[in-house]
């Protein structure tokens, strides 16, 4: 699809993606069928950073050099899209995979990065324009087998974007998640817990500078019919933004790259990576500056660890809250349960049919569970139903999750999970000084630690960091 060096690659590297690729979820999330899937199938509200990761992923493995890992990863965004359908608020369907709504998501990938040139003062050349939306093209019709949805030329995208933004755009409640909730919420990263008044200081500054930019960079008829509205100096502000993320393409390239931003901001400090020694020197740091916060703005006395409820176990409230409603709508139905199948697939970086077996075993540990637990009937499980039963629950069906899950971390098929394997599934805050680090992890010991997790009983080193983390 693309050659290395290619003008997306140089794009995605570029400190003014961050704001683009905000601008650009907007102009998704307005469209009523996207809106839809993220507001039923979607963890973007209750793990954004997890969210973030596996979009910069996917993005580097679509538009990357490999032949053969552009096409494993086309075919399994079009396995996990193909499992988005359903109906929104007003009853009117919704498909991941129509091809005119993947369409768009792809058209504003292109105009919002043309848009942050214009917005920096740099706006593009017309050879690049052509260059890079032909890169985009291209990546849907790796997708979709055609790229006959978008228009053959620039020059006749601009019409059909107009189109699009004037006659199906809407004011979606998942546009407006993401406009002024999710940044108001943004749960702190990996690297920042544990200093929460830093942290929530810098988020009432940046959660509505970063709403109010976003709603000045979008098209202005838009605005003006979903009722956004326009601060006073905002485009200004927006402008110098741009300006400045642009003038940061300046600093040594390790430093901007998203992969390595992400992977600071997510690697756990008692982690074994290597790295975790100088993150853990700059927590220190990061902590000492929190605690001259907390001089001037005292928070109420954190709990004692060593209180009654020790930190190995949670509550059932806490557990449905943080593992089990991965949604955050405030209820455990099949989208949770698929989203975390989502992630370990993920992860794993599954094929055919071993994804399918891991969806079919989280789906049978959806109806087990909805027959246990949903006393009412409604089809889903709320967080007092959760609490009321036994949040100890493991059934069958729980044991047959944690038994497919062993087979496909087993790679070699021996029997046993060794560390290389172990750590293909928790790469993400590894650590860990049980079997399954210094030697061979069997499936009674697997399946063991799983439900001890999944059922509420104990929290989990690192099973916390794949299901229950931001």
């Amino acid at each position: 699809m693309t050659e290395t060096g290619s003008q997306f690659e140089e794009f995605f590297n570029d400190p003014r993606w961050a704001p683009a690729i905000i601008r650009a979820t907007v102009l998704e999330a307005a469209h009523p069928q996207v809106g839809a899937a993220l507001l039923d199938s979607s963890t973007f509200v209750t793990h954004p950073w997890r969210r973030l990761r596996n979009t910069v992923v996917s993005l580097q493995r679509m538009f990357g050099p490999d032949e053969e890992v552009r096409r494993r990863e086309a075919a399994r965004l079009n396995r996990l899209h193909a499992r988005l359908k359903g109906t929104d608020a007003q009853h009117r369907p919704y498909d991941a995979l129509d091809p005119a709504v993947r369409a768009w998501v792809v058209a504003t990938l292109f105009e919002s990065s043309v848009t942050m040139c214009r917005l920096s003062g740099q706006p593009l050349e017309q050879a690049v324009m052509e260059r890079l939306y032909a890169e985009f093209r291209a990546y849907l019709a790796a997708l979709d087998g055609d790229a006959d949805q978008l228009p053959p030329t620039v020059h006749a995208f601009w019409p059909y974007y107009d189109r699009v933004v004037e006659e199906q755009l809407e004011n979606t409640e998942a546009m407006r998640i993401i406009l002024y909730r999710l940044f108001d919420h943004l749960p702190a990263p990996p690297l920042l817990h544990g200093l929460p008044t830093l942290w929530a200081a810098g988020r009432a500054v940046a959660g509505p500078l970063l709403g109010a930019i976003t709603v000045a960079s979008l098209p202005e008829p838009f605005r003006r019919r979903a009722g956004l509205p326009e601060l006073p100096g905002t485009q200004t502000l927006m402008q110098g933004v741009y300006l400045g993320a642009g003038l940061a393409r300046f600093l040594p390239e390790g430093w901007v790259r998203p992969e390595a931003v992400i992977d600071l901001l997510s690697l756990s400090p008692d982690s074994d990576d290597p790295r975790a020694r100088t993150i853990g020197a700059l927590r220190d740091r990061m902590k000492r500056a929190g605690a001259l916060v907390r001089l001037l703005a005292p928070l109420p006395p954190e709990p004692d660890p060593g209180a009654a409820a020790t930190v190995a176990r949670r509550s059932a409230e806490e557990f449905f809250a943080q593992v089990l409603d991965q949604t955050g709508n405030g209820y455990l139905d099949w989208p949770d349960l698929a989203a975390m199948a989502r992630e370990i697939a993920g992860r794993l970086d599954l094929d055919e049919p071993a994804e399918t077996r891991l969806y079919d075993a989280f789906a049978a540990w959806w109806r087990e569970l909805q027959a246990a637990l949903d006393t009412d009937g409604d089809g889903r499980v709320s967080a007092a139903e959760y609490a009321a039963a036994v949040p100890s629950l493991a059934g069958p069906a729980l044991i047959r999750v944690a038994e497919v899950l062993f087979d496909v971390t087993d790679a070699n098929g021996d029997q046993r999970v060794d560390a290389d394997e172990y750590r293909a599934l928790f790469r993400t805050g590894f650590r860990r000084d049980v079997p399954g680090a210094d030697g061979p992890y069997t499936r009674g010991a697997f399946v063991r630690d799983f439900l001890a997790f999944m059922s509420g009983r104990e929290r989990s080193t690192p099973y916390d960091p794949l299901l229950a983390e931001a």
